[in-house]
C-alpha cells in the first residue's frame, strides 16, 4: 500500500492528461503554450530553485552521481547494440536510440519528492544539471549530420542552464532573498503537476507497424537492463538507502517527452519516437513500482 500512495497519485495526474487531451477542445495552440510555459520556465525555476537552496556536499554525492551518469552511458551504450542487432529501415534507429537513455524530468523530480522531499528534489536536479548534457549530446548525435552544431543545442537548453545556475549559485554561497525563494518555489510547486499532466497529454500509441523487434530492444534497456545495472552498482559502491533508492528510480524511468520533438526536428521518424515514449511511460506504471518495492 506504501508503493501505491507514493506512485499512484504521479500516474493518475498522467492519466488525467491523456484524457483532457481528449475531452475537451482547447486546440493545438493551447497544449503547445504550455508545454512552453512549463519547459521554458516553470520547470527550469524547479530545477534553480532546488539546486540553489539546498547545501551541496560533492563528497557525500559524488559516487551517487558517477553511478548515475553510468546508468545514462549503459543506456547509451546497450542502446547502441540494437545497430548490428536489428535490421532497421533509414531514420528508425537514429530516431529510437535515444529511447533507451533519456529520461523524463517531469516524473523524475516528481517521485523524488515524494521519496525524500526538498533533500531529495535537490539530489534528483543535480543528476539532471549533469545527466542532461551527456544525453542530449548522445541524441543529437545520433541524429544531426552537422555534428557543429551539438554545443549550439546544449546551450539552449533551459534544463541545462537552470541547474548549472543553480549549482554555482549554491557553491559561491550565496542565498535567495525570501521573497525570490518563494515566487520561484511556487513556480517549481506548478511545474511538477502540470509536467505530468502534458506527459499524458502527448500519449500517442500508434506509429508501430514496423521494426517491433527493435522498439522492444530499446524498451527492455531502458526499463529493465538499466536501473538492473544501476542497482548493481549501487550496492557495489556501498549507497545509503535514500540515495540507492533515487538513483535505481531514476535510472528506471520512461523515457522524454522531448525525444519525438528531436526527432521530428532533425529529420527522424516521428511517429515510431512517439509510440516508443507512449508504450515507454505506461509499461513505466508497472516497472516502477516493482524496481521500488526491491528498494524498500
Amino acid at each position: 500500500m506504501h508503493i501505491v500512495n507514493l506512485l499512484l497519485p504521479d500516474f493518475l495526474l498522467i492519466l488525467f492528461g491523456a484524457l483532457l487531451i481528449r475531452v475537451t477542445k482547447w486546440g493545438t495552440p493551447f497544449w503547445e503554450g504550455m508545454e512552453k510555459m512549463i519547459y521554458y520556465i516553470l520547470f527550469p525555476a524547479l530545477l534553480f530553485y532546488s539546486t540553489a537552496r539546498s547545501p551541496i556536499d560533492f563528497s557525500k554525492t559524488g559516487t551517487f552521481l558517477q553511478i548515475a551518469l553510468a546508468a545514462c552511458i549503459s543506456g547509451i551504450v546497450f542502446g547502441w547494440f540494437a545497430k548490428p542487432l536489428f535490421k532497421a529501415k533509414p531514420m528508425m534507429f537514429e530516431s529510437g536510440v535515444q529511447t533507451a537513455f533519456r529520461f523524463n524530468s517531469y516524473i523524475a523530480l516528481a517521485i523524488a519528492s515524494r521519496l525524500g522531499g526538498p533533500e531529495g528534489t535537490s539530489l534528483m536536479g543535480l543528476i539532471i544539471g549533469f545527466a542532461v548534457p551527456l544525453c542530449n549530446m548522445a541524441a543529437v548525435h545520433a541524429l544531426v549530420k552537422d555534428k557543429g552544431g551539438l554545443l549550439l543545442e546544449l546551450l539552449k537548453n533551459p534544463l541545462l542552464v537552470a541547474t548549472l545556475s543553480g549549482v554555482l549559485f549554491n557553491l559561491a554561497g550565496l542565498h535567495l532573498p525570501e521573497l525570490a525563494s518563494a515566487f520561484l518555489s511556487r513556480l517549481g510547486n506548478a511545474s511538477i503537476a502540470l509536467g505530468l499532466i502534458m506527459v499524458g497529454a502527448g500519449l500517442r500509441m500508434t506509429g508501430l507497424h514496423e521494426s517491433k523487434g527493435i522498439a522492444a530492444w530499446f524498451l527492455t534497456v531502458k526499463l529493465l537492463v538499466v536501473p538492473a545495472i544501476t542497482y548493481g552498482l549501487g550496492i557495489w559502491a556501498g549507497l545509503s538507502q535514500e540515495q540507492l533508492t533515487l538513483v535505481v528510480m531514476f535510472a528506471a524511468l520512461p523515457t522524454a517527452s522531448s525525444c519525438y520533438v528531436l526527432a521530428v526536428r532533425m529529420g527522424g521518424n516521428g511517429p515510431f519516437t512517439a509510440f516508443l515514449i507512449s508504450a515507454s511511460t505506461l509499461l513505466s506504471m508497472a516497472s516502477l513500482p516493482l524496481w521500488l518495492a526491491l528498494l524498500q
